[in-house]
């Protein structure tokens, strides 16, 4: 039987120490460890919970082992947090399921990462980088544009002025974002279109595409964009209906390009938006997407499609254990 550890970033353990409900959001819940490892033990491994980068260093320091790590620890600081924990596993020769250090390092910067899927060829928004207040009034790009942090989730520093109509909206924003968040903002020509996220299931080659689902913000939403605020009260105010037939291909193919170009693994999420043409744009990848089973996209999108929860951790796991020596 295999030992599988579990490392992760639990959110209370964090609202304790004093952090806020932003700095938290793209942390687990208890019951997403729960979930995940019920659902392991039901499929016949062995577990054992690890934790933190912090826990999981001092217990290797023990000499502890395992088989195979399941990481879905986001992290704290730093533009490689999504990677402390696979670069420290590697080093010690641990495998561990989901993507490794470069990628996740690459992924969390969004500006890099369009940087990667535009020399790919894949549609994405044409967009700048700002780092500095200096870079502002080098943007030209027509607008409406869309600004954001290159580097956080969860629609972390998206609101209502994400959307900005003229220059003086820009330099505000941006400004406001750079003392914020303390690092660059990614600056997009806006998408009008539709919105989608679509679940990817394997790696390279044996990826496949599990579910588009579209993302669709009512008249009842506080906000018209998807921000942090509407992402964190959903419900009854976000619809989210499948896409099917011709949506669903193009969908599909711009999903796939996206995550076999950046050499994500096992399992994860594309967003997509689309342009004033109807062409489905890349917006960003998440490798280490959400799992809890009750409203995380992936697994609520597997389910639209017939995928029990189980049956998504499953695939998930059988993509990981190619790499299991």
């Amino acid at each position: 039987m295999l030992t599988v550890g579990l490392t992760y970033d639990l959110r209370s353990d964090y609202l304790k120490e004093g952090y806020s409900e932003e700095e938290t959001a793209e942390f687990d819940s208890e019951i997403t460890i729960e979930s995940i490892e019920s659902t392991l033990q039901r499929l016949g491994y062995k577990t054992e919970r690890i934790g933190n980068v912090k826990t999981l260093l001092r217990k290797l320091i023990n000499e502890k082992k395992w088989d195979l790590v399941f990481n879905i620890a986001e992290g704290m600081y730093g533009i490689g947090r999504e990677a402390q924990i696979p670069a420290i596993l590697d080093a010690f020769r641990i495998p561990y399921v989901f993507s490794d250090p470069l990628v996740l390092s690459l992924t969390l910067h969004k500006g890099l990462t369009k940087r990667v899927i535009r020399d790919k060829g894949i549609p994405t928004a044409d967009f700048a980088i700002v780092e500095t207040s200096d870079d502002i009034k080098n943007i030209n790009l027509p607008y409406p544009l869309f600004a954001k942090p290159v580097a956080e989730g969860t629609g972390k520093g998206i609101d209502s002025r994400s959307k900005v109509a003229n220059p003086k909206e820009l330099d505000d924003l941006c400004r406001e974002l750079l003392s914020r968040f303390n690092q660059p903002v990614l600056v997009e020509t806006y998408l009008p279109g539709r919105e989608f996220t679509v679940g990817v299931v394997g790696t390279g080659s044996e990826a496949r595409v599990v579910g588009v689902m579209e993302v669709v913000i009512t008249a009842k939403a506080k906000e018209s964009i998807y921000s942090y605020h509407t992402k964190e009260n959903w419900k009854g105010v976000v619809e989210y209906p499948m896409a099917t037939g011709d949506i669903e291909k193009k969908c599909e193919e711009v999903a796939l390009g996206a995550w076999r170009c950046l050499g994500c693994r096992d399992g994860g999420r594309v967003d997509l938006k689309m342009d004033a043409n109807g062409v489905p744009n890349f917006i960003e990848v998440n490798p280490l997407a959400g799992i809890n089973p009750e409203h995380s996209d992936l697994p609520m999108l597997a389910g639209k499609k017939g995928i029990r929860y189980e049956q998504l951790i499953d695939m998930i796991m059988k993509s990981a254990l190619k790499r299991v020596n």
